[in-house]
């Protein structure tokens, strides 16, 4: 198979997270839908944070098992620095933007239609939406990385089932990402922009994957991706917690959760 062709595969896997998108743009404010939404991307995120963490603690309980004591140390290290500095930086980034945002309080008929309507980039949902989409994109770097390695490597059915597989799970991811923003009506073109954040580092982790795999680079990549995807657990827990629909977000939660592990079926079939 050709460079193109694999690289067509991780294009492939990663713009089904286009088909949650549009669930962004429901008109109504629906705030149980919202919350059913919101309980469901919290669920698959927490998925997400437990299948992250797994993949990078392998390389570091290999090398303890093998005795390889150096290696495990450094691979650990580097995933205690990367999980530290994605988590704590979204925590002093946020608070940074939070003081230099201006505080102001139109009066009556001071708000634009559109800024009633429309998120911005800093509108606190839309923020919200962006932060999903980049720690999504970061875990799905490490996904094309597999699919690229295994093609490059010969493996053409391994690399076949990873594209099934995570392509689905990036359709879940889709609307992951646009759950905070129910009945705020995002436009198009900010949707579109999210779907490349969260889905475009698939293609990006192919294009790696053909070249070379190296167990620190993984490490370092699925430490940002698990300290941004912690970050955002937070956050929709909060946000859920306001909403005041305790059951709906628990049936949400499960629901999410049960999503993350059924797509995650068919690659584990795959033996990835």
């Amino acid at each position: 198979m050709s460079p193109s062709q694999i690289a067509l595969l991780g294009a492939v896997a990663g713009v089904t997270i286009y088909l949650g998108l549009p669930l962004g743009r429901l008109r109504a404010e629906l705030p149980r839908l919202k919350t059913l939404l919101n309980g469901i991307a919290t669920g698959v995120l927490v998925f997400l944070l437990w299948d992250v963490l797994a993949h990078a603690w392998e390389p570091i309980d290999s090398g303890l098992g093998h005795g390889d004591f150096g290696i495990a140390l450094g691979n650990g290290a580097v995933l205690t620095v990367t999980l530290g500095v994605s988590l704590l930086g979204m925590v002093y980034f946020d608070q940074a933007t939070h003081r230099r945002r201006p505080q102001r309080r139109p009066g009556p008929g001071a708000a634009k239609i559109g800024e009633l309507t429309t998120p911005t980039a800093a509108a606190p949902a839309a923020r919200l939406a962006l932060t999903i989409a980049v720690g999504i994109g970061l875990h799905n770097f490490a996904e094309g990385l597999a699919i690229g390695s295994s093609a490059a490597a010969g493996d053409l059915s391994l690399a076949l089932l990873l594209v099934i597989g995570f392509g689905l799970h990036n359709a879940t991811e889709g609307f992951g990402i646009v759950a905070p923003m129910v009945g705020s009506r995002p436009s198009w073109g900010y949707l579109a922009t999210l779907g490349l954040i969260g889905g475009g580092p698939t293609f990006l982790g192919t294009l790696v994957g053909q070249a070379f795999v190296n167990d620190t680079v993984s490490v370092a990549f699925l430490g940002l991706a698990a300290g941004s995807i912690l970050y955002v657990v937070i956050e929709l827990l909060a946000v859920a917690r306001k909403a005041g629909f305790k059951p709906v977000t628990t049936w949400g939660l499960l629901l999410g959760l049960f999503l993350g592990f059924a797509t995650d079926a068919v690659v584990t079939a795959a033996g990835a």
